[in-house]
């Protein structure tokens, strides 16, 4: 880079009001760059910038396993919901998935108490009149959405049309509640219900 339009003192740049000056000579660390007019060498400033940017890494990663760090999230969530969660379906897939594989590795005891509340809630939101061949047919739904990744290229899970648990309703795990959605879609989808979609009930079962 040609720094030969810049003043070469710092009186120079002052009384021109340029921001920067060029000495061509190296500062007290040994860096020949621009200087600022009020301040010090350039490459001084990005030293100690990237030193403060690992310093507050540091201590914002600790903060955030923190009981306070952890509450202050929660508070953060709760008050922003649907930004956060648009903001984190915004990111690139690729992204996403290294986040969900840290969160998971770091988290294993509130993966694991998730994976359990959902086993609970599938297993309470299953009618006990469901006939053997209802059954059968819940079963293959998560069959075919095992094969789908060799089919299709795209890996897929079995959704809920009525989420088992939601703010607004609360279906049941039934043949007829149940679609094939890839991994993306679901995720999407969340908890969330379009009452504009419906869902077919069969014939004698929609009131049992």
């Amino acid at each position: 880079m040609s720094y030969t339009n810049y003043p070469k003192t710092r009186e120079d740049a002052k009384s021109s009001g340029a921001t920067h000056y060029f000495t061509g000579k190296p500062c007290k660390h040994g860096h020949i760059a621009l200087r600022k007019t009020k301040g010090s060498c350039v490459d001084c400033l990005k030293v100690e910038w990237e030193a403060a940017n690992i310093s507050r890494a540091a201590y914002y990663s600790e903060y955030n396993k923190s009981d306070a760090g952890k509450e202050s999230k929660r508070r953060y969530y709760e008050a922003n919901k649907e930004y956060v969660k648009a903001r984190a379906n915004n990111r690139p897939k690729e992204a996403q998935r290294e986040y969900k594989k840290k969160w998971n590795q770091e988290n294993t005891g509130a993966k694991n108490a998730l994976s359990a509340q959902r086993r609970s809630r599938r297993v309470t939101a299953t009618p006990l009149w469901l006939s053997a061949e209802q059954n059968a047919k819940i079963k293959q739904l998560y069959i075919q959405a095992a094969k789908m990744l060799g089919l299709t290229g795209t890996k897929h899970q079995v959704d809920h049309i009525i989420p088992l648990q939601s703010d607004t309703v609360c279906g049941l795990h039934v043949p007829w509640n149940l679609q094939l959605l890839s991994v993306e879609a679901n995720q999407s989808k969340g908890n969330k219900y379009d009452e504009n979609l419906g869902v077919a009930f069969p014939k004698g079962d929609g009131n049992a």
